[in-house]
């Protein structure tokens, strides 16, 4: 589970605070699958990114009782000026996995050849949305966060990462944001709408969408 208690966060822009999520009080439940909807602005990769722990939130805490991911094929997280076989070992230790392992199947599953050993400041945004996703299914989660991405790259390859991270659906949750509803409707049974610096939880997913297709209008 991934529990919210009195979550606020707020930016600073030109001067002016800007409130995006404010007193939040919510529960993420193991065993359900969530998708988070929400007009553009309204704070749904902000809270994306607070699950994650890659931000933290202004005021309150966020408590984890579950192995959580970083958000699905984020690559902000690598170091520019080091390789990405580096990387990969350092996001092995990290999270305490055999670095033979991840590197052997981020190799296979990349397939990003002698550019493995280049520095990741090197590689096309292709590249290193290869990389990041590779090394995202490298790693046995509880939970998955996905934040628009379920598949990168040419056809052949969404194929490949589609068919590698279906095959952890049945041992995972899933919490993510999409504008696709069929995606959301695939993936999720619950939903989440962010809006005015709330967020409305609905145990059917179908009930959040139709929330959100009412807000567009």
């Amino acid at each position: 589970m991934i529990s919210l208690r009195d979550v606020s966060k707020h930016y600073r822009v030109a001067g002016h605070r800007r409130q995006v999520l404010r007193n939040i009080y919510a529960n993420f439940e193991s065993g359900s699958s969530y998708g988070i909807l929400g007009i553009n602005g309204a704070g749904k990769s902000t809270l994306m990114r607070l699950l994650a722990g890659t931000e933290q939130p202004t005021t309150g805490k966020i408590r984890r009782t579950t192995r959580v991911s970083w958000p699905l094929g984020f690559a902000g997280g690598f170091h520019p000026q080091m390789t990405g076989r580096e990387n990969l070992k350092f996001v092995a230790r990290a999270y305490g996995e055999s670095i033979r392992d991840v590197t052997s199947f981020v190799e296979d599953f990349a397939e990003l050849g002698d550019f493995l050993d280049a520095p990741v400041k090197t590689y096309s945004s292709g590249m290193q949305a290869r990389l990041a996703f590779g090394l995202s299914m490298s790693v046995e989660f509880d939970c998955y966060l996905i934040d628009e991405v379920t598949a990168v790259g040419d056809a052949r390859f969404s194929a490949k990462c589609n068919q590698v991270f279906n095959s952890r659906r049945g041992s995972c949750d899933i919490i993510m944001i999409s504008h696709g509803m069929e995606t959301l409707k695939e993936y999720c049974t619950k939903g989440v709408v962010v809006a005015d610096g709330n967020v409305l939880f609905f145990d059917d997913i179908d009930d959040a969408i139709e929330l959100y297709r009412r807000m567009n209008f």
